[in-house]
């Protein structure tokens, strides 16, 4: 075999081995959304959870007990989608940010986006801006933009160096972070600050399926903007200079991929409230699978994010009896350690 036929012979070998990673990681999230819809308070079989789902997308009709049914399509199977939304975006969300920053602690927290999403939200619960005309989502993402144009501004514009982006972001976070404690403090009662409190660590209680196609509609089209300048990304690893040498317009492809950003995590923000660490975690767990290139890192970043949020969340409803834990402390507790495990991984050698 010649030097020629075994590159692309390696070359066919690993892209077989990446669709079968992404076709596991499907299987595995796939199997993790049956196990978060049948577990609970009221305990369903799986085999009962795959025939309810048969029966709804109308290619069975077996006869189930009708509470059990009721539960699985109106609460369990919306929230472990739901789940898998934000999963998936908010790890979509951390990959991108810290390829166009090129900085491994790069994450919509970092840059304040969440934070600002948080401070929006918490306008229209406590304070009631847009007299009931503006919708939690819209309060969030006006939020979401407010904080992005703040780091903008701070940072003089998105073609700025990325050091500069970062620590407008953490100004800017910090900024919404008191802006959301002062209306907390000053304008809500004591009933609004626990509901508020516990929204902010990360709640999936509310979601139905409306919020189901919200997050749809937000995760699937960002995901395929995203795609389209996977090119770009793997440019932006070399720095913004390579990337401008290469023809790629880095101020334009910075604000699109920023905008992309702070829609998702808007969208999220508004949804469950605040969750760490996925969007920081994630990407890295991605890389050390397949590798940097963001073709391969996308796709799996929304996989496993999807896959880690909803076990999060099975974690979130179990670990206490009859009460649900943030799903936010969940994502933080196992986080840290794995990120800790992957940095030790990562460590050069002696």
């Amino acid at each position: 075999m010649s030097p020629m036929q075994g590159r692309f012979a390696g070359a066919r070998h690993r892209q077989g081995l990446h669709l079968g990673l992404i076709v596991l990681a499907l299987m595995v999230l796939v199997l993790s959304m049956a196990l978060a819809v049948s577990i609970g308070e009221i305990h369903i079989p799986l085999a009962t959870t795959f025939k309810a789902l048969g029966n709804a997308l109308g290619v069975s009709e077996y006869p189930l007990d009708r509470i059990h049914e009721s539960i699985i399509r109106e609460y369990r199977l919306s929230r472990a989608l739901v789940a898998a939304c934000c999963g998936a975006g908010l790890a979509l969300c951390g990959a991108i940010l810290q390829a166009l920053l090129r900085n491994p602690l790069a994450e919509p927290y970092v840059l304040g986006i969440s934070a600002g999403a948080s401070t929006g939200a918490v306008c229209i619960m406590v304070l009631g801006v847009g007299g009931g005309a503006m919708g939690l989502s819209l309060g969030a993402f006006l939020g979401a933009l407010g904080a992005f144009a703040v780091v903008l501004a701070l940072s003089r514009g998105a073609s700025t160096s990325p050091n500069r982006i970062i620590l407008a972001g953490v100004a800017g976070s910090q900024l919404f972070n008191a802006l959301t404690a002062w209306v907390i403090s000053t304008s809500a009662s004591a009933e609004q600050v626990r509901g508020i409190m516990f929204w902010l660590l990360g709640n999936l209680g509310g979601v139905r399926w409306p919020e189901v196609t919200l997050a749809l509609a937000v995760v699937l089209p960002g995901f395929a903007i995203c795609l389209l300048f996977a090119r770009a990304l793997d440019a932006f690893t070399f720095g913004q200079d390579a990337a401008a040498a290469l023809g790629i317009p880095v101020g334009a492809v910075r604000l699109i991929l920023f905008a992309v950003t702070a829609l998702m995590t808007a969208t999220m923000v508004s949804m469950v409230g605040a969750i760490g660490f996925v969007g920081l975690v994630i990407p890295h767990a991605a890389r050390f699978m397949v590798g940097t290139a963001h073709v391969r890192l996308l796709p799996a970043s929304l996989l496993i994010g999807a896959i880690f949020m909803v076990l999060a969340d099975i974690v979130s409803r179990v670990i206490l009896p009859h009460q649900s834990l943030p799903i936010g402390v969940v994502t933080a507790l196992v986080g840290a350690p794995v990120f800790a495990m992957i940095l030790y991984r990562a460590r050069p050698p002696l």
